[in-house]
């Protein structure tokens, strides 16, 4: 599914939008604040948040399917320790820090230069039933690269999985999965875990508001649906029924958010945890409407002329360097643009055009044509002429 590369640019653009609206958010406590907020985002953050991430994970478990059977799980293993935790490495200790360092910033009263932060940053502790964001701090942190910390977790923790288990068991579950896919209705049952996922072991806020646990899931299920076509018939069989089980869960779910009592993503009384329940049924409802939409049966076409083509596959290759860019430089726009004496919306759409240039520049300029920034960006060796070998 080629159209899958295309969904994850613009879910990246996405998320320029996310975290610049984030920036005037009355609830959220990112980096960058507005003087005036406003509750409004929370509502468009709310259903944003039901489907974007999970969809990334979905995708990844997609990819990783075919990266398996290519490399077998030694090579994927390592495939994948090269192209997400370099620039997991890279990305946290050379970018996330400014936006830390910038939310001090925005005290008056601090002025402690950038330099003197770092050491403060690294000072570490190792915490293990963090599992896997073992390494914590006051001040450190992986930021928005959680979502890569958790994908190479999943990878490392997916490849001894396949190496040791039976082919036979593979193929029976596999049979098993197939014939259950052919029940009406039957696309639907991956819902029921997220839901009860969702419900006891809660949701994280600054996982993007989804449990860790659940992304796992989200993960696996990419893995099955990659691995027969017969599931992913079940997605457009079922579609319709998933667009009425996507809309109708978050109108009586979300509401429930707001009236219980206590921490509605964490606490266990009754009212949080159907909450929760819901709010995980919907998010698989909203990923199958997409897939089934991404995966209508239609002839074979390219991605328009010559010039969609070169524009899709300028962008797709540099999905992950955009994604590794996209945060800090949005927070370091709106550490400067919070600053003019101008209405919210304008400096919403400011934040917005000027981070967008400035990631597709630093990613042209500065990561994609020399062989050593590909590498740190997590980007395949360009062949003569530019392209990825």
């Amino acid at each position: 599914m080629a159209e899958l590369d295309f969904v994850r640019v613009l879910v990246v653009v996405g998320l320029v939008l996310f975290h610049s609206s984030l920036v005037f958010d009355v609830n959220d406590d990112f980096y960058v604040k507005n003087a005036e907020t406003t509750g409004i985002t929370t509502i468009f953050a709310g259903f944003g948040v039901l489907w974007a991430m999970p969809l990334l994970f979905l995708i990844a478990g997609f990819g990783a399917w075919h990266s398996l059977r290519r490399r077998g799980p030694g090579g994927f293993a390592l495939e994948r320790l090269r192209r997400i935790g370099v620039p997991l490495v890279f990305g946290t200790t050379v970018l996330v820090p400014v936006p830390q360092w910038l939310r001090l910033r925005a005290d008056p009263a601090y002025h402690e230069s950038y330099l003197a932060f770092l050491p403060r940053f690294f000072d570490i502790r190792v915490e293990p039933w963090e599992f896997p964001f073992v390494l914590q701090g006051d001040s450190f942190e992986t930021g928005h690269l959680w979502f890569l910390l958790l994908l190479l977790a999943f990878a490392l923790m997916l490849a001894p999985v396949v190496r040791w288990f039976p082919a036979a068991g593979a193929r029976a579950l596999g049979g098993g999965l197939a014939a259950l896919a052919r029940r009406p209705g039957a696309a639907l049952l991956p819902a029921l875990p997220l839901a009860l996922v969702s419900a006891v072991l809660g949701l994280e806020e600054e996982y993007a508001g989804w449990s860790r646990w659940a992304y796992l899931l989200f993960f696996v299920y990419g893995l099955m649906l990659a691995s027969d076509e017969r599931l992913r018939d079940a997605l457009r069989r079922d579609r319709r029924a998933a667009v009425v089980g996507g809309l109708l869960l978050p109108a009586v779910g979300l509401p429930l958010f707001l009236v219980a009592e206590g921490d509605a993503f964490t606490d266990l009384n009754p009212t949080a945890m159907v909450a929760r329940a819901l709010y995980g049924a919907a998010g698989w409802c909203w990923l199958v409407g997409i897939m089934a939409l991404l995966d209508r049966r239609r002839p074979s076409q390219g991605a328009g002329g010559g010039g969609g083509r070169r524009l899709y596959a300028y962008l797709s290759e540099g999905v992950l360097p955009l994604y590794v860019l996209h945060q800090p430089i949005v927070v370091v726009v709106a550490f400067w643009v919070v600053r003019w004496s101008v209405p919210g919306p304008v400096k919403f759409v400011a934040i917005v055009a000027m981070s967008l240039v400035l990631i597709l520049a630093a990613y042209d300029l500065l990561v994609r044509r020399t062989a050593v920034t590909r590498f740190l960006f997590g980007m395949r060796p360009a062949r003569r002429g530019g392209t990825p070998s």
